[in-house]
């Protein structure tokens, strides 16, 4: 069954990226499934923090669903010719969203860490490091910022030497793919990304 579920969660989590790329809010529906299966693997392995984390994916994919509709709606009322269908909605990404973020990781990775090893988490350093980068940008993620993308190369990389210690093979293909995917997105977004704010 814990095979199933990995590659269960690859398949989804390939869709996922995908769609993420393309800025569909269909991924928000996938990203549920994707978190739930997530959720089952890293609680099995004692991996907590990134259980905590597919949890709060869980929670932003409705968030998310709904703000990125509300986005698109914004994007359509303002476009004047004939829509390509390829827009990306981007917002603006502030020095005060910078800092706070910053401090959020930084005391968010110490902490949760230490609750971590509380805990005997194999990885309680490096789980809750992920854990605390990806929570930050998937909140810049539901956002619609560009700069979420840097945020996801380091975490997939970091996602991947986790999930390769400790021998999940099917979940290291997928955040493997996910650094990958991460750098296209940047550069997607980027070329067809329109500020709506």
């Amino acid at each position: 069954m814990g095979s199933f579920m990995e590659i269960f969660t690859l398949v989804t989590g390939v869709i996922y990226i995908i769609l993420e790329i393309r800025q569909k809010n269909f991924m928000w529906v996938v990203g549920i499934l994707t978190s739930v299966a997530a959720m089952w693997v890293f609680f099995r392995q004692g991996l907590y923090a990134s259980f905590a984390l597919n949890a709060y994916y869980l929670v932003t994919s409705f968030i998310g669903l709904w703000q990125w509709g509300r986005a698109k709606m914004m994007l359509k009322q303002t476009d004047d010719a004939p829509g390509q269908g390829d827009d990306i909605h981007l917002n603006r990404l502030t020095l005060k969203t910078i800092a706070v973020s910053a401090l959020v990781v930084v005391a968010g990775t110490f902490v949760l860490s230490e609750v971590m090893a509380a805990l005997e988490n194999p990885m309680s350093v490096m789980d809750a490091s992920v854990a605390v980068l990806s929570a930050v940008a998937t909140w810049w993620l539901v956002r619609s910022y560009l700069e979420q993308w840097w945020l996801w190369i380091i975490a997939d990389a970091l996602s991947t030497i986790m999930c390769a210690t400790q021998g999940l093979w099917w979940m290291t293909a997928l955040y493997a793919a996910y650094s990958l995917s991460a750098v296209y997105g940047y550069i997607h977004w980027k070329r067809n990304g329109r500020y709506i704010e």
